[in-house]
């Protein structure tokens, strides 16, 4: 059985360009979209029978406005619809243990003006089983998702050829090739720290052309299997001598989708993000794709 795309709704426009970008992502992949909606009590409040009644009114009422919106766009896409009564990232992360892809806004109702990526967001991002799409909100969102389905974009991902991440690679090559999309492969690299002279840190333009010659060759090397297996990919890749996260940010200018990975750690209950992931949610302008993998 092929599993659905997961997308959480909560009203706000955040949450509805994750839908959008959610519906997009299930009609490619030829799959079901499901749409929860989770709607918790306040800590040790209890809410009268009526009102709760009421909540999930509400909540049924915005699903069935997102269904019949998606519906205009995706009329043959099959949806379905789920609502819960417990916390939005504990209802999205137990909810992904059954999907294949969760989409999700980078912000939901709650938090503050001017915060880039919501608690929510993090913690379905550190902890989810599958794939997350964090989705940003900014002006014109919707014309660039748009652009985005017809693969005008590219996908950009982190690779260390040194220590491949199959899952974070695997995915990224999957992306671009169901898009359509050219596949912007980034590595970061640095001087041998043995090499660089710790007194001088001088570094001559022979070291320098030699090291990065053989970072070339090895990245070539380490992609080979996923374009064999992804002929129709085409694929531009950048050694970068920069921090991760920087370099990532720098290629992410134009692109539709910027992959990194997470390690899986299952002993972790509430899970993490690396530094590099970390920084990546809170400064990129596109959506960001956070990978778990056991590398």
């Amino acid at each position: 059985m092929r599993l659905p795309v997961l997308v959480g709704v909560d009203g706000s426009e955040r949450a509805a360009a994750a839908a959008v970008l959610a519906a997009r992502e299930a009609e490619l992949r030829g799959v079901a979209l499901r749409l929860l909606h989770a709607s918790p009590q306040l800590p040790g409040a209890v809410v009268p029978g009526q009102a709760l009644h009421r909540l999930r009114d509400i909540g049924a009422q915005l699903l069935q406005r997102t269904v019949a919106d998606l519906a205009e766009r995706h009329p043959d896409l099959r949806v379905e619809t789920v609502q819960c009564d417990d916390a939005p990232a504990g209802a999205l992360v137990a909810a992904a243990g059954d999907a294949g892809l969760l989409v999700a806004g980078m912000r939901g109702t709650g938090g503050f003006e001017g915060l880039a990526v919501g608690s929510v967001a993090l913690r379905v991002a550190a902890a989810a089983p599958c794939p997350v799409v964090l989705v940003p909100h900014r002006p014109g969102a919707f014309a660039e998702q748009d652009r985005a389905a017809h693969g005008t974009g590219s996908v950009v991902v982190e690779f260390d050829a040194h220590r491949p991440v199959g899952e974070v690679a695997d995915f990224a090559f999957s992306a671009a090739d169901v898009h359509a999309a050219p596949l912007h492969v980034v590595q970061s690299w640095a001087f041998p720290a043995e090499s660089v002279s710790s007194r001088s840190l001088v570094v001559t333009e022979g070291d320098r052309a030699d090291w990065e010659d053989q970072e070339v060759l090895r990245l070539s090397d380490a992609l080979r299997p996923w374009q064999e297996k992804y002929p129709g990919v085409t694929v531009v890749s950048d050694l970068m001598l920069l921090h991760p996260a920087e370099a990532l940010l720098n290629a992410s200018g134009d692109a539709d989708l910027l992959v990194v990975g997470r390690r899986a750690e299952p002993q972790v209950t509430q899970g993490r993000l690396g530094p590099v992931a970390h920084a990546v949610l809170h400064h990129a302008r596109c959506p960001v794709a956070v990978v778990p993998h056991g590398g």
